[in-house]
């Protein structure tokens, strides 16, 4: 009860000075957050000197364009279907056809930029969009795993005269729009 209480009391106030450090976020916060910087929070894991597993939070490299300052919700979590506790993000998730389910659903795609917009970014880097995924998803659910699946954009390594190219994806515009509780 009193981790709790001195976990609760830390994140208000982190939120009252206005300040989210990922490397200051309890692992149970850490998966699907945003700090201050603008920066995604990653979960990554290590193993002690006396073999025990442990947790810790640390800042990716990754910006978020117009998000700072965001620790996800319970509900979002819940309903985009994702673990807190995940240390690494992949786009292999995405050809699991109850997490893309989940995802495209109308209480996380609607609600939950936050995951939409990293899940997004992860269907880019596969040569697909998002919302096409979903799309195809809610009308043949088996189509949408396939047709990642076939999309190729990975299968090989780019050529040295597109090095200069750097893609950029930001997620859709409704999805930016939509409202969400932010912890």
């Amino acid at each position: 009860m009193a981790l709790i209480l001195f976990l609760g009391l830390s994140l208000l106030l982190q939120g009252a000075l206005g300040e989210i450090i990922c490397d200051d976020l309890p692992g149970g916060k850490c998966s699907f957050s945003i700090a201050s910087s603008g920066k995604r929070c990653v979960l990554e894991n290590y193993v002690r000197y006396n073999g025990k597993l442990e947790y810790e939070c640390k800042t990716s490299e990754i910006d978020v364009k117009n998000m700072k300052e965001w620790i996800e919700s319970d509900e979002c979590t819940n309903a985009c279907g994702v673990d807190r506790m995940s240390v690494g993000i992949s786009s292999d998730s995405l050809i699991n056809q109850r997490f893309l389910a989940k995802i495209c659903s109308s209480s996380c795609y609607e609600n939950c930029p936050n995951i939409v917009d990293l899940y997004h970014n992860l269907a880019i880097g596969e040569g697909v969009f998002l919302s096409n995924l979903c799309d195809v998803q809610r009308t043949m659910p088996r189509r949408a795993m396939s047709q990642l699946l076939s999309s190729g954009a990975a299968s090989g390594p780019i050529s040295a005269a597109n090095d200069h190219v750097t893609p950029v994806a930001e997620a859709p515009t409704a999805v930016a729009e939509a409202p969400c509780s932010n912890t």
